[in-house]
């Protein structure tokens, strides 16, 4: 009963929480029928790149297609095929990366490495995947401008065209969302902060002046980690949801889907088994103890509160379907969408037992490396 009655408080909590983490207002598109500068002198591109050949040309042609006088520097992480000289064409630098010192992230070290080349007022950090639609770099910079941020991040738009990709994308937006309210994330007097990997704007000065990437070298979720350490510098930050900045990464499978988020969710509890043992219980009770009350317990006040469960749930739901242009219908599936995802947290728990801090493109990465 009390499991009952606690996933009901949640659902309810979450929708009526003044910062509402479910709503998708935080958001950053192209202006429409305004002229765009196209000119950007003042910003410089790194993008790291491991194993990319299969994303790395339409990435680079469509952040060209931005404008005139953008520096794109791409960091070749010692990558095994062919991104290196799918890369390789006028107005491109390539760094060849280095081995990873002991105990640093590949990619904090490539873009390490990449830093020392900057000079311009801003840098992009762009993941190797993400494409860029016209005028979005225009966008980023005004609002770097207008609001005085020193760090603006977008999260990419993922596809969403496969089962798998419709029963856990937008949930994966949905949970990043209540773990990270973006409201809060985007006030200046709020401890919260949070940023996305694949598309980050942010003053060089700012990335020096905190000895990015150095402070963060073993940060496996380095983008909130950065966005973290910029706050507490006494800077703005800013992170949003556009349509935009799109991944063409997509998840062909449950397992594809399955790694990618096992790799970091344990992580997102500080490796703490009685965090583990915390999030298992509350999510259990709002995706099966709440929702199932009716058939559970068969009384009338039960039957209410599983109700008010689903109508919380769909309600908080929908603003992130929408946002993916996916049928509603898919919110019914939310209780076994979250049970999955309580799955992938177990999963990188005992990776993280048996001595595997996180796996990914050919590198592995030791517990004992956090310790």
């Amino acid at each position: 009963m009390y499991m009952t009655l606690a996933g009901v408080f949640c659902w309810w909590a979450i929708l009526l929480a003044p910062w509402r983490a479910w709503s998708v207002r935080e958001q950053l598109e192209p202006s429409i029928g305004v002229e765009v500068n196209r000119f950007f002198s003042d910003v410089t591109v790194l993008i790291p790149a491991r194993n990319e050949a299969q994303f790395i040309d339409q990435t680079l042609s469509k952040l060209q297609a931005q404008g005139e006088d953008l520096r794109i520097i791409v960091i070749d992480d010692q990558s095994e095929d062919r991104t290196a000289t799918l890369a390789k064409r006028p107005g491109i630098e390539i760094i060849s990366g280095t081995t990873p010192p002991k105990n640093w992230s590949g990619k904090l070290w490539a873009l390490d490495q990449g830093l020392q080349q900057v000079r311009t007022q801003y840098t992009l950090l762009l993941d190797a995947d993400i494409s860029l639609s016209p005028g979005i770099l225009e966008a980023l910079l005004n609002k770097a401008h207008q609001e005085n941020l020193s760090l603006v991040s977008l999260m990419a738009e993922l596809p969403v065209k496969r089962f798998s990709e419709h029963l856990l994308v937008p949930a994966f937006i949905f949970f990043f969302k209540l773990l990270y309210p973006f409201r809060l994330s985007n006030k200046p007097e709020s401890r919260m902060a949070a940023a996305a990997g694949g598309c980050i704007l942010v003053k060089t000065s700012v990335l020096k002046s905190i000895n990015a990437f150095t402070s963060i070298h073993n940060a496996l979720i380095d983008d909130c980690t950065l966005a973290a350490l910029v706050k507490q510098a006494g800077f703005k930050t800013w992170i949003g949801l556009s349509h935009a900045v799109q991944s063409h990464r997509g998840y062909d499978s449950l397992a594809a889907i399955w790694n990618t988020v096992a790799r970091t969710a344990f992580t997102q509890l500080h490796y703490s088994l009685l965090l583990l043992f915390l999030c298992t219980l509350i999510m259990t009770s709002m995706f099966w103890c709440a929702p199932l009350s009716a058939i559970i317990y068969a009384d009338k006040i039960f039957v209410a509160s599983s109700v008010l469960t689903w109508l919380a749930m769909l309600i908080v739901y929908t603003p992130v379907l929408r946002f993916y242009r996916s049928s509603l219908l898919w919110g019914v599936a939310l209780p076994v969408t979250g049970t999955l995802y309580l799955l992938m947290t177990w999963t990188s728990a005992f990776r993280y037992w048996r001595g595997i801090r996180a796996h990914w493109k050919n590198r592995r990465y030791e517990a004992s490396e956090h310790n």
